[in-house]
């Protein structure tokens, strides 16, 4: 019997060392949700260029402006509905939503995007933007990935797949579009999805 309660107790200091060194409160909906708002702003991007009167970007152009706003537009929405929704989450569950351990999460999430965010624009403002998809998934699953040991291990696997498209996307620079879509879309739906049931729904039926 008190074998069995010592293997209790080491389990239980296991589970807390785990949860303060790594933020647990990421909401698997958020990527869902973020991977509905990128099909949508692909789905009106696509349109705007096929229905434009060229039928292709022009860099100085009102329909790559639009463009640019709809990839704000995405990623603000993506920003603002994961804060909410991890932010409801920690709540849930007790856990501080803002300690050392987010702050790193956070800092290790941000230095490749920021990076890569703005070398995307030295690029764009030499005229050189045919591998502006490529570059937005190479960055995206390097912040992943950099980001995955602070939080739940799984994040990096979403990293590993985004940086086998950027990849992809760069020596199939035609096929951009198409796996920027599959990135940002239906990957975020796969992985939020699976997150969603892996752990949120898992943490719920414990309560």
């Amino acid at each position: 019997m008190e074998s069995k309660d010592y293997l209790k107790d080491i389990s239980e200091i296991k589970d807390l060392m785990n949860k303060s060194s790594r933020f647990i409160s990421l909401s698997g909906l958020s990527g869902i949700l973020a991977g509905i708002y990128a099909l949508i702003g692909a789905a009106v991007a696509y349109w705007l260029v096929t229905t434009s009167s060229t039928g292709y970007l022009m860099l100085d152009g009102r329909i790559y402006r639009l463009c640019l706003l709809i990839l704000f537009l995405i990623a603000f929405s993506s920003v603002v509905t994961g804060i909410i929704l991890t932010t409801r989450k920690a709540k849930k569950h007790g856990a501080k939503i803002w300690d050392a351990t987010s702050r790193r999460l956070v800092i290790n999430f941000l230095i490749p995007l920021i990076v890569g965010g703005l070398y995307i624009l030295i690029i764009l403002n030499q005229q050189k933007y045919g591998q502006t998809g490529a570059l937005m998934l190479i960055f995206y699953g390097l912040a992943l990935v950099n980001a995955s040991k602070y939080s739940l291990g799984d994040i990096r696997y979403l990293g590993f797949i985004q940086l086998i498209l950027g990849l992809t996307c760069a020596w199939f620079p035609g096929y951009g579009f198409w796996l920027w879509v599959l990135g940002f879309g239906v990957m975020h739906i796969v992985y939020g999805s699976w997150m969603h049931f892996k752990y949120d729904l898992k943490n719920d039926d414990r309560r």
